[in-house]
């Protein structure tokens, strides 16, 4: 992991200046970190995450996943626990309907056997990308999280993300936000170490607005 981060970092560094001044501002800067926050989540546990926080805060989604929790004895549940519930019940855990049965189609593939630790593991980013937004609600802003949070895959863009926008904006000194097409334009000087850019975007926005608050 060590000798992976040095070589993504050394390779970010000479090929944008940008993002070499956030390198050497914060050398030993962990990707990863912030995931320590949360329980430690299998491919299918990173999903319910995914699915469960579109459009919300992480706080506000630790909050539905807790009380989702107390529905299930204390534990998140099984995908056959998801397909065997009233959707009414997973509702009240702050689940928006649309969420419901987008959970439900999911579940259903994992508990059908059609999704796996190991069918993620061996299919590519695209095949990935491919199986999970043939599901109503799953698109590919849930997806790029996925393989970046359960899969740790060294070159994803989430060209649409807001908060990345806005650090792209400040970090190259745009005028406006970029669009997608443009984010995916200046990315591709990133190659084939997207992921670490991203986060490194990403905790700089973060560190920005902790700055202003």
């Amino acid at each position: 992991m060590a000798d992976r981060l040095a070589e993504a970092r050394a390779y970010l560094r000479n090929a944008d200046p940008v993002l070499a001044g956030l390198i050497d501002k914060h050398p030993d800067f962990d990707p990863r970190a912030w995931m320590k926050q949360l329980p430690a989540m299998d491919a299918y546990g990173t999903l319910l995450f995914q699915i469960a926080g579109q459009q919300l805060s992480v706080a506000s989604t630790r909050a539905i996943l807790s009380r989702m929790e107390a529905l299930f004895a204390g534990r998140l549940p099984e995908p056959e626990d998801i397909v065997a519930a009233d959707p009414e019940r997973l509702r009240s855990s702050g689940l928006s309907r649309r969420k419901v049965e987008t959970l439900r189609a999911l579940a259903a593939r994992f508990a059908a056997g059609d999704f796996s630790e190991e069918f993620f593991r061996r299919s590519s980013d695209e095949e990935i990308q491919a199986a999970l937004t043939a599901i109503p609600g799953i698109g590919p802003w849930t997806v790029q999280g996925f393989l970046i949070i359960a899969l740790d895959r060294d070159d994803v863009i989430l060209q649409g993300d807001l908060a990345l926008r806005r650090a792209v904006r400040r970090a190259y000194g745009l005028d406006q936000l970029p669009s997608e097409q443009q984010m995916l334009q200046i990315a591709e000087r990133w190659r084939p170490y997207r992921s670490l850019a991203v986060m490194y975007l990403f905790a700089s926005e973060y560190e920005e607005q902790s700055a202003q608050s």
